[in-house]
């Protein structure tokens, strides 16, 4: 079997920490590997633990979501960050986003939506509630980016990637797509988020949607 998701909890509401702890239990290749109240202590529990995901609320005392997603990407990359939260009009949403969120759920979805959405975005893909994607695109408009943020500042290869990435692809299914090796898909796709000035695969997965470079029904995006 392959190694399972190896997951931390962040909610300041210690019923909801143990209600997930309690259903993700069932599931056999999700492992809890620990919990936090507050972004501070997220902090300190992902650098101790290592996960390779982080279910991140938002609205908490000492440090909120967006700045512990933020700390959490700059200094761990790797790690995926999905923003669980019952506030679908709350700004932070976006903001975590911005910071580098992988994806969105919302704390009232069933138990099973909650679970795929856990293991696309462990798989590097980007699971986003269809009631946000406009409202996400729009904070993504162009007069936001950085002068050279166009596609035409990518190579065709990057476009290709670019594409892929909108599609939902993970990194491995990328370089099976391309011919390539998984590092090299990996490297492409940091390569086309530093020059489009996108923090992570759901804002390149908008982008893509934007520009014009997939469809709405290609864009995987929920």
């Amino acid at each position: 079997m392959a190694n399972p998701i190896r997951l931390v909890i962040v909610d300041d509401h210690a019923v909801v920490r143990q209600g997930l702890k309690a259903f993700l239990a069932t599931e056999s290749d999700i492992e809890v590997l620990g919990e936090a109240s507050n972004g501070r202590e997220a902090v300190e529990v992902v650098e101790r633990t290592k996960p390779d995901l982080v279910l991140m609320d938002l609205v908490m005392p000492e440090m909120d979501g967006i700045a512990a997603t933020a700390s959490i990407k700059q200094s761990q990359p790797e790690i995926e960050v999905l923003v669980m939260t019952s506030f679908i009009e709350d700004e932070k949403v976006f903001g975590a986003m911005r910071a580098g969120a992988t994806g969105y759920v919302l704390k009232d979805a069933d138990p099973d939506v909650v679970v795929a959405a856990i293991r696309s975005a462990a798989a590097g893909e980007s699971p986003l509630d269809p009631r946000v994607l406009r409202r996400l695109m729009q904070e993504l408009h162009p007069a936001k980016a950085k002068p050279d943020n166009s596609p035409e500042s990518l190579s065709e290869r990057e476009v290709e990637v670019l594409r892929l990435v909108a599609k939902g692809y993970s990194n491995h299914q990328i370089a099976d797509a391309l011919i390539i090796s998984p590092k090299t898909a990996k490297t492409h796709v940091s390569n086309i988020l530093s020059k489009l000035g996108l923090a992570s695969r759901t804002q390149a997965a908008v982008y893509a949607l934007r520009e014009g470079l997939v469809s709405q029904d290609e864009a995987i995006l929920s």
